[in-house]
């Protein structure tokens, strides 16, 4: 597309399902955009428009999406803006049918086009098995683009394609573009999440001013592949060299950023911050794809339900072995015990409190089974009777019920070539998407150099968090923590401070699990994957952070010696 305007102007108005509904219309009247992205889908959204699908195979797509583009269609065409989201889910031509019912009835003609292929659900992946949907990349967005469409309906494609597929066909971009690609792949990815790029969820959020209501990012695509990411004029939040950091260190899983149109490599961006709100991107290498793609699977895992009993005042470990003991005695009577049974006690009590909430501990059981009945009246009925018979100031958080599923994900992978994308056209016309060049074998990343220790001097015992920002996620049963500092000075500390043994230390639960560090020197960052944390992923709810979002923040609260120089 020789001569396509530069540059090329994508925003963002969702991070998830269930982001802030106003933000469609905030970014089509903030400000000038060519594209506008919507990102609605996440390992547990897949479960939930699965069980939707199962009510009705009408559904399957995120109906939110919809409601939006009531007022938003109109604005989107009289300002020249294209729409490109994954809101299909696992119904995309559904929602590009609700999507032309919509046009006729709010009177706004539309081109839509719709993406499909990543459905793999009959493909043998044996019992139990909800869903199973490919992450496909952004060529089927660009054909669908080229093909004249105004709004492009996708199902599992990889949040930064969002991105990636219509600066590829603007810019006219061939599939061996690596460098540029990438570029545009690390742009999507900071923008994926909204509002995580523009001040939300950020470690020193007391220093960008008013938060409150942070704006959407947007991104200036350049033809080299560079980036620019601000927002719109007058919005909250800001753009600074530390949130674009964050967010790209979020759910990553080191150097290389895998995708099916790209491999990015991490360990090459470069952050320049060149105005107000303005953080550019430029450096970015691209390698070739991997032969094989991910595959996200979604199945029911079971049952579960929990019960929080709250402990008040004195002899708060004996009051909480007196009603475990009492509770496991009685799911021992019972006809069916539970397969799984945790129990968790969180210290919230305070000595002397003037409050009682702050006098009180949590004790949290969870329980798991494969039948109903093992986690429902066996349950319940056992912690009710205790009400008059266990310690004191015996009470719960809520009445136990009688248990919900749980659904489990997990990763699989599959040769590019058992994929098979298809864009369909806004005149019906179907093109099949030719996988893209694969890499026969990706060399190992070869990990730069250190930098120079600091020099032994004084230090004083304080949170890590006072020097470091973390950022943290979930992928699958795996968690990742990203840690990264804003001075040379500190990277130097940090980079030989933070070892795998000490991020052990500092977070004891991870001490029986794989625990990978990557050197990110360019971010002054470090990036660790804690595989198994997790259990089975978010909608198993294996533990009580599920998706680790905080997992960053624990790791900022621990105290560790820091030179004084750098206090």
């Amino acid at each position: 597309m020789t001569g396509a305007r530069e540059p090329l102007r994508i925003g963002n108005a969702s991070g998830f399902y269930g982001d802030r509904f106003e933000a469609v219309r905030e970014m089509l009247t903030g400000g000038p955009l060519d594209v506008l992205t919507g990102d609605y889908l996440a390992e547990l959204t897949m479960l939930i428009l699965g069980r939707d699908r199962l009510k009705d195979p009408r559904l399957g797509y995120a109906k939110t999406f919809l409601r939006q583009l009531e007022e938003g269609l109109g604005l989107a065409v009289e300002r020249g803006v294209r729409i490109v989201t994954n809101a299909g889910g696992l119904n995309p031509a559904g929602l590009a049918d609700a999507i032309r019912e919509l046009s006729v009835r709010v009177g706004v003609p539309v081109r839509v086009a719709h993406v499909e292929g990543d459905d793999l659900v009959g493909r043998g992946w044996g019992e139990g098995v909800l869903t199973a949907n490919a992450y496909l990349g952004g060529a089927g967005i660009a054909e669908c683009l080229r093909g004249g469409a105004d709004v492009v309906v996708t199902g599992r494609v990889t949040d930064a394609a969002l991105v990636s597929g219509p600066a590829a066909a603007h810019f006219g971009w061939a599939a061996d573009d690596y460098d540029r690609l990438a570029g545009a792949v690390i742009a999507g990815h900071v923008l994926e999440c909204g509002t995580q790029a523009t001040g939300g969820n950020y470690a020193f959020f007391g220093e960008l001013g008013d938060v409150r209501r942070p704006g959407f990012p947007l991104a200036e695509i350049h033809r080299d592949g560079s980036a620019v990411i601000t927002k719109h004029p007058g919005t909250g939040g800001a753009v600074t060299a530390g949130t674009v950091t964050a967010q790209l260190l979020y759910e990553t899983g080191g150097a290389r950023y895998v995708g099916p149109d790209v491999t990015a490599r991490l360990d090459t961006v470069r952050l320049t911050e060149v105005g107000s709100d303005r953080v550019r991107i430029d450096g970015v290498r691209g390698e070739a794809p991997p032969a094989t793609a991910k595959v996200g699977l979604t199945r029911m895992g079971g049952w579960r339900n929990e019960v929080v009993f709250v402990l008040t005042g004195l002899d708060i470990e004996a009051k909480a072995a007196l009603v475990r003991g009492q509770l496991e005695d009685a799911l021992g009577r019972a006809t069916s015990r539970p397969r799984e049974v945790r129990w968790s006690l969180v210290r919230t009590d305070h000595a002397d409190a003037g409050v009682q909430e702050e006098a009180s501990a949590l004790l949290r059981l969870v329980v798991r089974d494969p039948d109903p009945e093992a986690v429902g009246r066996a349950l319940s009925g056992a912690a009710v009777e205790l009400a008059l018979a266990s310690y004191p100031g015996f009470h719960v958080t809520a009445p136990p019920g009688k248990g919900a599923p749980y659904g489990v994900f997990e990763a699989a992978y599959v040769p590019v070539g058992d994929v098979r994308q298809v864009a369909v056209l806004p005149d019906g016309g179907r093109v099949e998407i030719a996988p893209a060049p694969v890499a026969a074998g990706a060399p190992a990343v070869v990990e730069g150099e250190l930098p120079v220790p600091l020099p032994a001097g004084p230090t004083r015992r304080a949170p890590l968090g006072v020097v470091a920002g973390a950022r943290s996620g979930d992928k699958g049963g795996s968690a990742n923590v990203g840690v990264w500092v804003r001075t040379d000075q500190a990277w130097r500390w940090l980079a030989h401070e933070l070892t795998v043994a000490r991020f052990r230390q500092l977070l004891p639960e991870t001490g029986e699990l794989e625990v990978r560090r990557e050197v990110l020197p360019n971010l002054r960052a470090l990036n660790f994957t804690v595989d198994g944390l997790l259990g089975e992923g978010v909608a198993s709810q294996a533990r009580f952070d599920p998706q680790a979002k905080a997992l960053g923040e624990w790791l900022r609260s621990r105290h560790v010696e820091i030179p004084e120089g750098l206090l």
